[in-house]
């Protein structure tokens, strides 16, 4: 019997590679506001967080105009913005075998519509979406898996978590829900709780007949 009915997904570094023209935005941003270079490397905590909160943590005051800055600074970069080879096909032959899918992302409804759900054209595959207004606390707080449980109508049980940082294995472990965390994209899996480890998107649908329990990488 399958063990999940709902696969979840995160967007950014799960569905589609974004960390080049998310960290290359940021530090435009930086530089025309705080007027400092910072590396790539001291930025990377932002990946997988709301705009405010990286905006907020690295000084800025006025975030809604700032992060309205690094929304435009990031429009230079959207040609370096892919789809993870596979995706199309994980999500479709997901949908095949009878699974729900969804989403559970730090984005704003108007940067996933955006960002995500025109360029790609894959929102038809996803029956729910959470994005960060959706619920009363971000990510890696449990509430946006909540949120996604309360509109689905199942149980934490029910239901995995895909995503690719360590913000999202602590949301779904707050929330109760097993996590798989996807390392396609070369993530440093240090320290991140996680009950699979999957190498390809494919791996997603091959491994889903069992559980290979909580392991701590290291």
């Amino acid at each position: 019997m399958r063990k999940y009915k709902h696969i979840i997904f995160d967007i950014d570094g799960t569905l589609i590679d974004t960390e080049e023209a998310i960290l290359q935005s940021l530090q435009d941003t930086l530089r025309e506001i705080l007027h400092k270079d910072i590396e790539n490397s001291e930025l990377k905590f932002a990946l997988g967080i709301p705009g405010s909160v990286t905006l907020r943590t690295l000084g800025i005051t006025d975030t809604e105009r700032a992060n309205d800055r690094w929304n435009e600074h990031l429009l230079k970069y959207k040609s370096r913005i892919r789809l993870f080879d596979g995706i199309p096909e994980l999500l479709g032959n997901l949908r095949m075998n009878g699974y729900r899918l969804g989403i559970v992302t730090s984005k704003t409804r108007d940067e996933y519509i955006t960002d995500f759900a025109v360029p790609f054209e894959l929102s038809d595959y996803f029956d729910t979406v959470i994005c960060v207004e959706n619920a009363a606390r971000p990510k890696p707080a449990p509430a946006p898996l909540l949120a996604y449980l309360s509109a689905s109508g199942i149980n934490a049980e029910d239901a995995i978590y895909i995503g690719d940082t360590i913000y999202d294995s602590q949301c779904a472990e707050s929330a109760g829900m097993d996590f798989g965390f996807a390392i396609w994209g070369n993530v440093e899996p240090q320290g991140v709780l996680t009950d699979y480890i999957f190498k390809r998107p494919v791996d997603v649908l091959l491994s889903l007949g069992g559980n290979n329990g909580s392991v701590s990488v290291s």
